[in-house]
């Protein structure tokens, strides 16, 4: 059968009119990440909150589909966080609001009520679906799983907690449910709802973000915790962890296309991963006043003298964490000469500088509080040998994973094999050059925080409290006194702390 060039073309038009109706559009969504940030001003022309908010006006004005949000930690640890608790945050992230915020567990370092009184003052919303109050309720003013329509799409924004917060940080009551099974439910529902695209917004550290990763519930994992910035994608699932002080950022953005055929609708989508050294970032004007009024306040106060080094300091976080450091014997010699105990322990973690001070270097006030940040109290507490052995032993316990609660010592040695099991690790502890005596009672100088369990220090309760919180000086404090006081810095590694072999 022949067909004349006008017939086969009628043919082929009314062939292509009975095929089904395809609608197609095309949105581009971006998120912009940002967790960790500490530091309100920048650090060798990288990061601060002048920077950030930069970056978060430029992608908001390039894109009015940006999410702009917040995977955990400011509250504390900085300087000045240690003055105001950190209402400094509060005031530089309220020029530019996030979309939303999730609390780290350094929003806890100051107390429950101080992370209310700060979430209040927010002109953002905080949320996180598994944080809830003694009861079992939602935290007021917390929220919980977000919904935003952008671009015709229907987004939910899980938002998830650490729940290793309890042990880290001063939670008071609160209860935190399991972070990967509790934010896999959630993206699971939000689907059900009829979700096109599940975003979790999660502080937690890479071991659960890979189960969450994995478990491809979600198109877009945003993550904090770890200090450190990573991006992936495996066809299914973006991931981008956030880094640090708002050094490096990674905006993503997603190049969605929604289609509709007979009456289904179908939405793909691709990433587009961009990468922002924040060095050639120029700060915004309107939060750079704000840094300037801050650091003017802190120059009047802090600059002042203390102690020049002989040795070289190391306050490195790899270093405080998982071996003898010098600066850790400063701090704890300080604590067991404010009070007058037997032995002292100092938490790694509770050090926070991260940087070498070489021989020579004059350190001032502001040195010592932005290595101590939190506003801890000295305390000291007697318990028998046995106790403190197993405190020691806690402290060692996650010296792999570069834990916090990593022991610096004074007054005591102790030896310990990393590759045994948790809880067995601690060869020999010596109190003043002998053998640690189980029945024994011993004075133990620490810090407030793990005295009350805090990084797992449970070890140390149940003495008799010599002296608490209420009554004990500023930690920090204690160690500026002390370093005036001998007019200069000797403290040195010794071999107070060795690994089996050493």
């Amino acid at each position: 059968m022949k067909f004349s060039k006008t017939g086969l073309a009628a043919l082929l038009l009314g062939a292509a009119l009975a095929l089904p109706a395809t609608a197609a559009e095309t949105v581009k969504i971006t998120i912009l990440g940002i967790g960790d940030i500490y530091e309100f001003d920048a650090q060798k022309g990288r990061g601060g909150f002048a920077r950030l908010n930069a970056i978060a006006r430029a992608e908001r004005a390039a894109n009015p589909n940006t999410l702009y949000v917040f995977d955990g930690d400011m509250l504390s640890p900085s300087i000045l966080s240690g003055f105001d608790k950190g209402q400094n945050t509060i005031d530089l992230t309220n020029i530019v609001p996030f979309d939303i915020a999730v609390p780290g567990n350094h929003e806890f370092d100051f107390g429950v009520e101080n992370f209310i009184e700060k979430m209040n003052a927010s002109k953002y919303p905080w949320a996180a679906i598994n944080i809830t109050g003694p009861d079992g309720k939602p935290l007021e003013g917390l929220g919980g799983v977000m919904w935003k329509e952008m671009g015709g799409l229907k987004i939910a924004l899980i938002p998830v907690a650490q729940d290793t917060s309890p042990e880290v940080s001063s939670t008071g009551d609160l209860k935190f449910l399991p972070t990967v099974d509790t934010a896999i439910a959630a993206a699971e529902a939000t689907r059900d709802e009829g979700a096109d695209l599940v975003i979790a917004v999660v502080q937690t550290d890479q071991t659960n973000d890979k189960k969450l990763f994995d478990s491809h519930a979600f198109d877009v994992i945003i993550s904090g915790d770890d200090h450190s910035y990573a991006t992936a994608y495996d066809g299914i699932t973006a991931y981008v962890e956030t880094s640090i002080d708002g050094k490096y950022l990674s905006p993503l953005d997603l190049n969605v296309t929604i289609t509709e055929k007979d009456g289904k609708r179908k939405v793909r989508w691709t990433p587009v991963f961009r990468f922002i050294d924040t060095a050639t970032v120029e700060p915004d004007p309107e939060t750079q006043a704000k840094v300037d009024e801050f650091n003017k306040l802190l120059d009047e106060s802090l600059n002042v003298p203390l102690g020049v080094t002989e040795g070289m300091l190391d306050s490195r976080r790899n270093v405080v964490r998982g071996e003898e450091a010098a600066i850790g014997n400063l701090i704890a010699d300080a604590m067991r000469a404010a009070t007058g105990a037997d032995v002292a322990i100092a938490n790694g973690g509770g050090i926070r500088g991260d940087r070498v001070y070489d021989p020579g270097t004059t350190l001032t006030r502001r040195d010592i509080l932005t290595e101590l940040p939190f506003g801890n109290a000295t305390v000291m507490t007697e318990i028998p040998g046995s106790q403190l052995l197993a405190a020691i032993e806690n402290g060692v316990s996650q010296v792999e994973k570069g834990a916090g609660r990593f022991p610096q010592v004074s007054g005591m040695t102790y030896v310990f094999d990393p590759s045994a099991p948790p809880g067995s690790r601690v060869v020999e502890l010596r109190v003043n050059g002998a053998p640690v005596d189980p029945d024994k009672l011993y004075k133990v100088a620490a810090n407030d925080y793990i005295l009350k369990g805090g990084d797992g220090y449970g070890a140390l309760g149940g003495g008799r409290v010599l002296i608490n919180a209420a009554n004990g000086n500023l930690l920090a404090n204690d160690v500026m006194d002390y370093i005036a006081k001998n007019g200069k810095i000797t403290a040195r590694v010794e071999g107070r702390i060795k690994r089996v072999g050493e």
